[in-house]
């Protein structure tokens, strides 16, 4: 029932098409009739859209030719006509249909309840409910319904999120992302996150805003049909002064019905997006896929988007004579009492040192300087050092911290916020992809931003820059490249970023829903090089949709020169024209190609 419903249009038309081929010549005129009545409803509801969307309607051209057709008794023809506008619109459908499977899979496999683990008690709640900091059981085969960090070995299905179809193995204290599966025994976790900023529920939002449908409806077709329309009624006009036979002119605008551009060009973009989703990208719509093959600059934001966002100890340089346990153990029993980004980063580098029992007394702490306590009776500071370093302090980190024991310099710890493992592949990819310049803006100053610049061969790079700053560099590059420019972030500070560039792309899948709510395309896995996959899929598909629409119209232009001369006839015409715009959706639905290889996939 869903699928008569569905192609309703599609089963009366070749229902009428063929009744009318059955009966006698006398009466057929009227299931003809009555097959291009739908077609001439449909074309003019499908033209009122688009001119509704502000948009040149490519279906205006159908529209003559069915009823150039009837004018002239061409019944058949304007039956043929029909049919071929419902078939090509079936067509799309499943071919939408497919692209939407592909997305609301994963809403359909979103957990309702959870397992909530308290005291030892096991309690199932709707995942809303579940709060932050509680402890959720998730047996073998469920999906995973917040994020959180493991308390117990994992085995995880991320397929749903990375498009990788091998299992994973994630290790107690590791931090896991809603919507992965448990592909082995059962485990539990520590919730970091409420449901409604969870990072499946954030897709789930992402999915329903994500517009499939909007790819009937792009540019590219438009662009096309704005020449290709007036040229076809030129011609039909032509032909009827010169040969004084409407019957050649109707055979003219027959031949000239534009499916290659109505149909074939959504279906390679739809084709796309589908791709693109099955590789962890949510792309928004067939123009911002377009936008997106055309990419010639990227601007990255550098924290959270080219660096992991969080701290890490790179390097310790102690001073001689220094009881290196003891001191990291007062660091870690002082930093344990600072909610400061700094101290998480040190009490995770004290783990690595033998512990100590320390008593910790009087912790002072002065917010953006550094923090200080009392120690087993000894006055350790943790902080900001001096202006100078001493002769055994060899470190280069971005930021640097300094260990005092009652007013002398015990240690130098060196923090960094490391670019992504990925990182460096993606710029490599993206040079593979032609990008003509890689650009990074950052908040952070010069010396670090410069560093990783450096470290992903960027071509140019801009530090301590405000979001209006990074505005202001947008604009220009926007200038520099014909509105060609994609900019890349994942922090709230990166939405107006995002909105202002012609492809905004977020990260997702811990990002900021500001961010993510702004841009055009949002990948749904903590993967950069996802970034060169969506370019990749993007060019692949609209290479593919011109080379459709390319076939479709020469081959509709070589029928309409031939109905010209009166070679074809209305009916003929019609019948090359569903052969012309079969072979231009069957080629749009060949496999996409990929230019940067397996890595895409």
């Amino acid at each position: 029932m869903t699928f008569l419903r569905r192609y309703w249009f599609l089963l009366t038309s070749l229902i009428g098409l063929v009744l009318g081929l059955a009966l006698p010549a006398s009466i057929n005129r009227i299931p003809f009739g009555a097959v291009a009545l739908i077609g001439l409803v449909l074309s003019v509801r499908w033209a009122f859209e688009a001119v509704k969307h502000r948009e040149f309607g490519s279906d205006s051209l159908a529209i003559l030719a069915i009823v150039s057709s009837a004018l002239i008794g061409e019944w058949l023809a304007a039956a043929i006509i029909s049919v071929m506008l419902a078939s090509g619109r079936a067509l799309e459908q499943w071919a939408e249909g497919n692209a939407r499977r592909e997305l609301h899979a994963l809403l359909n496999r979103a957990p309702a309840m959870a397992t909530v683990v308290t005291s030892g008690k096991q309690e199932s709640l709707p995942v809303a409910a579940v709060l932050v900091g509680s402890t959720v059981q998730v047996l073998n085969g469920q999906v995973v319904p917040l994020d959180g960090t493991l308390l117990s070995q994992a085995v995880l299905d991320e397929s749903a999120l990375t498009g990788e179809a091998m299992p994973v193995t994630r290790l107690a204290g590791e931090v896991i992302s809603s919507g992965v599966l448990n592909a082995g025994a059962t485990f539990t976790l520590q919730t970091t996150s409420d449901y409604a900023n969870s990072t499946y529920a954030n897709l789930i939002r992402l999915v329903r805003e994500a517009s499939a449908t909007n790819a009937n409806r792009v540019r590219l077709a438009n662009r096309i049909a704005v020449w290709f329309i007036p040229f076809a009624i030129a011609l039909a006009a032509l032909t009827w002064l010169v040969s004084g036979q409407v019957k050649f002119a109707v055979a003219v605008l027959v031949a000239a019905t534009p499916c290659p551009l109505i149909l074939a060009i959504p279906v390679a973009l739809i084709a796309g997006i589908s791709r693109a989703a099955k590789r962890g990208v949510i792309i928004k719509g067939g123009a911002a896929l377009e936008q997106l093959a055309g990419v010639r600059a990227v601007l990255f934001d550098k924290t959270g988007t080219l660096t992991r966002g969080g701290l890490r100890v790179s390097q310790i340089e102690f001073a001689t004579s220094v009881d290196r346990d003891w001191l990291m153990s007062a660091t870690a029993a002082i930093e344990q009492q600072s909610p400061h980004v700094v101290a998480k980063a040190l009490v995770d580098a004290a783990s690595s040192f033998s512990s100590r029992n320390v008593e910790v007394t009087q912790v002072v702490e002065e917010h953006g300087i550094g923090i200080s306590a009392v120690v087993d009776g000894q006055r350790v500071r943790i902080g900001q050092p001096g202006l100078s370093l001493p002769a055994w302090a060899k470190l280069s980190q971005s930021l640097l911290v300094a260990i005092e024991v009652n007013g002398e310099l015990r240690a130098m710890v060196g923090i960094e916020d490391p670019i992504r493992d990925d990182a460096i592949s993606t710029t490599e990819a993206l040079r593979v992809l032609k990008i003509e310049k890689l650009i990074l803006v950052s908040g952070d100053r010069r010396e670090t931003a410069a560093k990783v610049a450096e470290q992903i061969n960027a071509d140019e790079f801009f530090a301590e820059c405000s979001p209006s700053r990074k505005l202001e560099i947008l604009r220009q590059k926007q200038s520099d490249f014909s509105n060609h420019v994609a900019a890349v972030g994942d922090g709230i500070n990166d939405a107006p970023l995002l909105a202002g560039a012609n492809v905004g792309i977020a990260m997702g899948a811990r990002g900021a829903t500001a961010a993510s709510e702004a841009a055009d395309v949002v990948i749904i896995e903590d993967s950069i090089f996802r970034v060169a996959v969506a370019i990749d899929v993007a060019r692949g598909a609209a290479a593919k949709a011109m080379q459709a629409a390319g076939v479709g119209m020469t081959l509709a232009v070589f029928a309409m020169l031939a109905a010209s001369f009166g070679i074809l006839s209305p009916t003929s015409s019609a019948i090359a024209q569903e052969a012309i715009d079969t072979a231009a959706v069957l080629w749009a639905l060949t496999p996409i190609r990929s230019y940067i290889g397996s890595r895409a996939r």
